[in-house]
């Protein structure tokens, strides 16, 4: 991984291009991030940093996180992200990552939490389709329908779609364009959408697609 960071979704609007196209945008947040815990390959195995992002009261986290901070000497911090980066050897504990680590024109991989919706019906959830509407359907349109044989194997097997909690999970979306980076303000704005609802949490990364 060349580049990481960890930010926070602002919202979406819109930009246009050299050819005066219109982009959609998210802009993000991005940083400021303090390295909190360096790991090396001596001690740890292998080599990344763990970043902190958002300052926080003290009294708002755990003893053990308070320590953990305390150790590193900065300041508290509510999110924490190990990220194993290409320069991790080069980073010391205290350092600052801003928005500029990445460039207009660098692709990204954005990982957040999506909108939670609750109780979800299978339609809804896994896009499935309704039963008949005539000849006596019945009050059950709406329902998941047959799921296998009864007798052999007299179980529904695992993974079958059905009713259940929607969202409020972890999605990565792949191979967006870093459209505008504003290294004052720390905002980068990507095209597309991201995971999540303004204000959540997000982590950028170099893509990890070829194209």
């Amino acid at each position: 991984m060349e580049k990481g960071i960890i930010g926070k979704k602002r919202g979406m609007t819109q930009i246009f291009d050299e050819n005066g196209k219109v982009v959609p945008v998210t802009v993000i947040e991005a940083g400021p991030c303090v390295v909190v815990q360096k790991k090396s390959d001596e001690k740890d195995g292998y080599v990344s940093v763990q970043l902190g992002f958002e300052d926080v009261a003290e009294k708002r986290l755990s003893k053990p996180e308070v320590g953990h901070i305390k150790k590193a000497g900065v300041a508290a911090k509510r999110h924490l992200k190990e990220f194993k980066l290409t320069n991790a050897a080069e980073l010391n504990v205290g350092d600052t990552l801003l928005a500029d680590v990445f460039a207009e024109g660098d692709k990204v991989d954005v990982t957040g939490t999506s909108k939670g919706k609750g109780f979800a019906g299978v339609i809804k959830r896994f896009n499935a389709q309704r039963t008949p509407m005539s000849h006596g359907g019945g009050p059950v349109h709406r329902h998941a329908g047959s799921m296998g044989s009864g007798t052999d194997p007299s179980r529904i097997f695992k993974g079958k779609i059905g009713a259940g909690h929607m969202g409020a999970e972890q999605v990565t979306v792949q191979n967006l364009d870093v459209v505008k980076v504003d290294a004052e303000l720390n905002l980068i704005a990507v095209r597309g959408a991201i995971p999540g609802p303004k204000g959540g949490v997000v982590y950028l990364k170099n893509t990890v697609k070829n194209a």
